[in-house]
């Protein structure tokens, strides 16, 4: 990243959410309790997945990983978010490489491992007597495997086309350092940045929604199927809630990643760039687990073993 002046050398003042005092007690006290509710969440499904061997299965396999990738995208977004809320926040250099690149990587394996999810319930709701053979271990190391890759070359590849940029100020409207806010402060031409990152987007964003969407469009066509009304309410119950929580991130992340780059400060921008870094990340043990009996159950015979021992 060259500053105007060709310094790479400098401090960025990230603006925040709000400049208004009480706002920002507000929103710090609401993030605060989703920052906690997040942890919490997370960590117990992890806990819950790791110690009951009937969730030893593909299904917890990849829930236990979103719980991990979660806690990342969340750790890396929401503490500076507390920090700025309190205090005008600056950030170096290298400091705002490693966070953009993190939520990036963070972000990324989300967004891939999202689509894998997907599949595995398509498979299980649709060939539920091949569920095993299909979505044996070897097949889910690998799938889990490839959406760690996936972010971890994105990622570089987009903090890299994005650092290069001449920029003129030092201040970042956000309360992050991300691609599209840093491409608004570009001096020069950034159509070639701008291109790689909608290449990007369709990789990382597109394909995968996509192929989620794709996937639960032949749940629903199975589920119809199905002669029992009460069989049929349970899967659309269970799937109809995941399906919000993706359109969410998706919708979201595509809005912000694959629409053309403003040069105008857009605080609409600041409120999207939320629905898709801290909000999956509060629902997804809710919407994914905790609603489970077989994880509560889980979850009831951990915290009675803690209390115990």
């Amino acid at each position: 990243m060259k500053l105007k002046n060709g310094s790479s050398n400098t401090e960025f003042l990230l603006t925040g959410l709000s400049q208004d005092p009480t706002v920002r007690i507000i929103l710090f006290v609401l993030f605060f309790m989703i920052y906690v509710l997040t942890l919490v969440g997370n960590i117990s499904i992890i806990t819950a997945c790791i110690s009951d061997l009937r969730l030893h299965i593909p299904m917890y396999f990849f829930l236990g990983n979103l719980s991990f990738v979660d806690i990342g995208y969340a750790s890396v977004v929401i503490p500076n978010m507390l920090a700025q809320l309190l205090v005008r926040s600056r950030i170096s250099f290298n400091g705002c490489a490693a966070q953009m690149y993190t939520g990036l990587f963070f972000g990324i394996i989300e967004s891939v491992l999202l689509a894998v999810m997907a599949y595995d319930r398509y498979v299980a709701i649709t060939f539920p007597l091949h569920y095993t053979v299909i979505m044996r271990l070897s097949i889910c190391v690998t799938l889990v495997s490839c959406c760690w890759l996936c972010g971890i070359v994105m990622a570089f590849s987009g903090t890299f086309v994005t650092l290069r940029l001449p920029l003129c100020g030092y201040e970042i409207n956000h309360f992050m350092c991300e691609s599209p806010a840093l491409m608004k402060m570009a001096c020069g031409d950034i159509y070639v940045t701008e291109m790689i990152i909608f290449s990007f987007g369709i990789f990382i964003l597109l394909i995968p929604s996509l192929f989620t969407a794709i996937s639960y469009i032949r749940i629903i066509i199975t589920v119809v199927r199905i002669r029992s009304s009460a069989a049929r309410l349970k899967v659309f119950s269970t799937c109809t809630p995941h399906l919000i929580v993706v359109t969410i991130f998706y919708t979201t992340a595509i809005y912000m990643y694959m629409k053309p780059v403003s040069k105008n400060s857009d605080e609409r921008d600041k409120m999207i760039s939320v629905f898709y870094t801290v909000t999956p990340p509060m629902l997804n043990p809710i919407i994914y687990s905790l609603r489970n009996r077989v994880v509560k159950i889980a979850l009831k015979k951990v915290f009675l073993r803690a209390h115990f021992e």
